[in-house]
């Protein structure tokens, strides 16, 4: 597989990094460029997906962006690794859902492999953690399909602050929770990064 792995020290602005995913598309569609998968970290954002509804929004100060990813409402910044991808799944049959599943498949192990149960959920889509009380969000994901090369990507809450999801309804799901991983589990999540690109390029290559 010729897919370029980048991983950015410093946080990236999320404009910037949407007008790259959108110039890899077209160069990949152009048979120009290898697949990319890119971790980062963005500045604090919110980001409005193409079914988001202004009712998703409690706060109505915040900074927000409309993007073309799929999904609703949400947020982005510091302590939240972001792992965007522009992957040609004219190689891979054109299956979306079988991509979708590598993506949840790809989490869900990389959170195994600190001994976090997760699951996902076919009613709503991202990765859950049973807190024996409710099902809380740990991780979302929102994809855009374009002449079936799939960008945009997922987000994992690490040890982000959940304060900033009280001023939406995140993900436009009002009944469950948000929660990170230092809250499931106070433990060295340094490695995390590696731990996802392994997982991602074993679900690839299957």
């Amino acid at each position: 597989m010729n897919i370029d792995v980048k991983k950015s020290a410093k946080p990236v602005n999320y404009k910037d990094a949407i007008d790259i995913l959108e110039n890899k598309v077209i160069e990949i569609n152009k048979g120009k460029s290898n697949e990319l998968i890119w971790l980062l970290e963005h500045p604090s954002i919110f980001t409005a997906g193409t079914s988001y509804r202004s009712s998703d929004i409690i706060d109505k100060s915040i900074n927000l962006i409309k993007t073309s990813r799929g999904g609703k409402i949400t947020w982005h910044g510091p302590g939240q690794l972001i792992c965007y991808f522009v992957i040609d799944l004219n190689k891979r049959g054109k299956d979306i859902r079988k991509f979708i599943k590598v993506i949840e498949n790809s989490i869900i192990d990389t959170l195994n492999n600190f001994n976090i149960d997760s699951t996902s959920d076919r009613n709503n889509i991202g990765i859950w953690f049973n807190s024996g009380k409710e099902l809380k969000k740990v991780a979302a994901i929102g994809i855009r399909v374009k002449k079936w090369i799939a960008y945009h990507g997922f987000s994992i809450n690490i040890n982000n602050n959940l304060n900033e999801y009280k001023k939406i309804i995140p993900c436009g799901i009002k009944d469950k929770g948000i929660t990170n991983l230092k809250e499931i589990k106070n433990q060295d999540y340094t490695n995390i990064s590696d731990e996802i690109l392994n997982n991602l390029f074993k679900y690839l290559k299957a």
